[in-house]
């Protein structure tokens, strides 16, 4: 069951709770019926709502499950100027990759396109420091891009020591 499932199935039980408080008080006819149809009409609207919610980012000072993660690893971005900075971002904690949207700072986007572009040159990943950080200070990068990773390590000989013979030489 994913989180919409589980969270529409709380809101259904709570309302349905509503509903029933509302037939059964001691109530006119038509305030009954009233409540009935606005619960009614509340299940689908709650799960479209929920839906639509899916396909779109998240600003990062909604974050409060992951708001203590202290980096991430960033997938994808989009640059608005003015707008916002939209990030894929892949979370140690989780399987699956969460878009979020930063509110625009020129300097924190330049930032980004520099880790980017080192990262393209050492053919590695982008990290971002503190991703839920409330504070915009700069007392580190929030991006960075990873070292270049460490080549394979060489197979060892274990015949001893080699010695190289020119062509044309015999041992």
């Amino acid at each position: 069951m994913t989180d919409v499932s589980g969270f529409f199935i709380v809101a259904a039980v709570l309302a349905f709770i509503l509903a029933t408080h509302g037939i059964w008080a001691p109530r006119r006819l038509g305030v009954k019926i009233s409540a009935l149809i606005t619960t009614a009409l509340f299940l689908p609207l709650a799960y479209a709502a929920t839906l639509t919610l899916l396909s779109k980012p998240k600003p990062v000072h909604l974050e409060w499950w992951l708001a203590q993660a202290d980096e991430a690893t960033v997938l994808g971005s989009s640059m608005r100027e003015g707008d916002g900075i939209y990030l894929w971002l892949q979370m140690t904690e989780l399987v699956e990759p969460r878009a979020y949207v930063l509110p625009w700072d020129q300097a924190l986007a330049q930032e980004l396109q520099e880790a980017l572009r080192q990262a393209e040159e050492n053919g590695s990943a982008v990290q971002m420091r503190l991703p839920f950080e409330p504070s915009l200070d700069n007392r580190d990068p929030k991006f960075y891009a990873l070292p270049q990773p460490a080549l394979p390590p060489k197979e060892r000989l274990d015949e001893g020591p080699q010695m190289f013979t020119g062509p044309g030489r015999e041992a």
